[in-house]
Parts: structure tokens; sequence; C-alpha cells
């Protein structure tokens, strides 16, 4: 069977994009051909949701920097449990979650605002010995709008009789997004490799997608072989990629060898200024 090198970039927004370099069979072009999808395509969504899980890492760090990293006014919000309501499985954290979702909604259609665009991690570490999690937590990050005191606010219980607000669930705390070195990128990779345990995903709907193209004669299999053993530097990918550099000289650069395939490369790119 013949096998060639393929060349996918893929872009998430003007200041991001991804490059996966990897050897490609002429049964896979001709079954991909049978689809008749167009040279630029969106990137589908992974099956998996659990950020332990490679293709969805990937696809949540590409949502990340093509929907927030130049967001302004974009939120990180924190959320915690305090022990009297900490929820038991991670399922029942979810729907917490969902319902603090629901008050975002609320209060952003109230003020006039943009409708809500999110992703939201659920993480917890779990107990030895037995299934059950311990220090569930969630990440938030949101679209720029509302206030960050207003969004803290709402981590609450709803009113009892004789209240004038509800009970705290826990510790809340929201922060600007700040454009560092690497973009979103810090916080994408934080979330990402948070210490052991378990972490799940999940997205609002109107979130863009990231799109690529394809190009078959780009580039070798002698040439990837060459590139993946010597390991270059950002100069040596500038050439390739004009007004791009990686984003990071130790891990920018990703090199892979599979004993039935042969080498592939995976590259992740910024903007230069």
């Amino acid at each position: 069977m013949r096998s060639f090198v393929r060349e996918k970039q893929i872009d998430c927004g003007k200041h991001y994009k991804e490059v996966d370099i990897f050897p490609y069979t002429e049964d896979q072009q001709n079954a991909a051909a049978k689809k008749k999808r167009a040279k630029k395509s969106k990137e589908s969504p992974p099956k998996q949701k659990n950020l332990n899980d490679k293709n969805a890492c990937r696809y949540f760090i590409q949502l990340m920097h093509l929907n927030f990293e130049y967001e302004p006014g974009a939120l990180h919000i924190s959320l915690t449990y305090s022990p009297k309501y900490l929820p038991e499985t991670m399922e029942d954290a979810e729907k917490e979650a969902g319902k603090y979702i629901r008050r975002l909604k609320y209060m952003r259609k109230k003020e006039g605002l943009p409708p809500l665009k999110y992703i939201l991690v659920t993480a917890c570490t779990m107990k030895k010995k037995s299934d059950k999690p311990v220090r569930i937590h969630h990440h938030l990050v949101i679209n720029g709008g509302l206030d960050r005191d207003a969004a803290e606010e709402l981590w609450r219980r709803p009113r009892r009789k004789g209240q004038k607000q509800g009970d705290r669930i826990g510790y809340c705390n929201a922060d600007r997004l700040q454009a560092e070195e690497d973009g979103i990128g810090a916080l994408s990779h934080y979330l990402v490799k948070q210490a052991g345990g378990k972490k799940r995903w999940s997205s609002s709907h109107n979130l863009k997608r990231p799109s690529s193209r394809t190009n078959d004669r780009k580039y070798t299999r002698r040439q990837v072989e060459k590139w993946a053993k010597q390991k270059p530097d950002c100069t040596f990918w500038e050439k390739r990629y004009p007004g791009w550099t990686l984003t990071n000289e130790d891990y920018g650069a990703q090199y892979e060898y599979n004993e039935l395939t042969g080498w592939s490369i995976y590259l992740k790119l910024k903007r230069k200024e």
C-alpha cells in the first residue's frame, strides 16, 4: 500500500494555528475523496469529552484560542464547593454548574448583553481505593460584558424564605483573561494538565469551530524523518511558515514515531508580532 505525507493546517483565528505533518495512505485519500468534502472544512468535535483524551485536549485548546484569546473582557471563573454543598458525583456537580450557567444567561439577557459563550471544565481527584471523587471544582471561560462581581454573586443556592440572598455554594473567583506571550495557551494547558484526577469539558453550541486545509505535495517522508531526528529550532519553522513562529521552544513542536507508519510532526504556531 503506497503512502505519502499530508500536511494539515488547522486555523484557530488570526493569532494561532496548528499543523499536522503525517503519513497518509492512498486508501485513506480515496475514502476521503468519496465524501466530496471541500478543500477547507470545519474540524469535527471529538467523540470523547474527557481531557485525559489526546484528541479532546487538542480540540479543547483550539476552541479556547479561536473563541476567547482576544475576546474583550472575557472571564475565567473558578468555582468550588463548601463541605455542606459538595456533590457526591461528577454528574451532580455538572448539574449544579448547569444551573449556574443558566443564571449567567439570564443576567446577560437582562442587561442586554450578547448571548453567553462558554467552555466548562469539571475536574476532581479520586479517593484512593474507591471511585468516589473528592475536591470537585469547575473552571468556566465565558465571553466578555459581565461584571466580575456580578458573576461571582451568582454562585449561590436558591433563596429560602426569610433570606435576602441564598447560601454561597462555595468559593467563586472571576478573573479577566490576560494576553500573555502564549496568548490563552497558559490557561488552556493548565486546565488540561492539572495533576491527576478526572477532567471533563463541555461548551456552548454558539462557539466558532476551527477549520482546516490539507496539502499532499508539500513534504516527503525523507524530509519528515530528517527533521524529526534533528528537532530544528524556531527559525527553521519560521522559514516554512512565514509570519508564524512556535508558541514555545519546548512544546511548540512535537515529533512522534509509529512502527507502522513512521514519523509525524505536530506544530503549534502563533502569529509573529
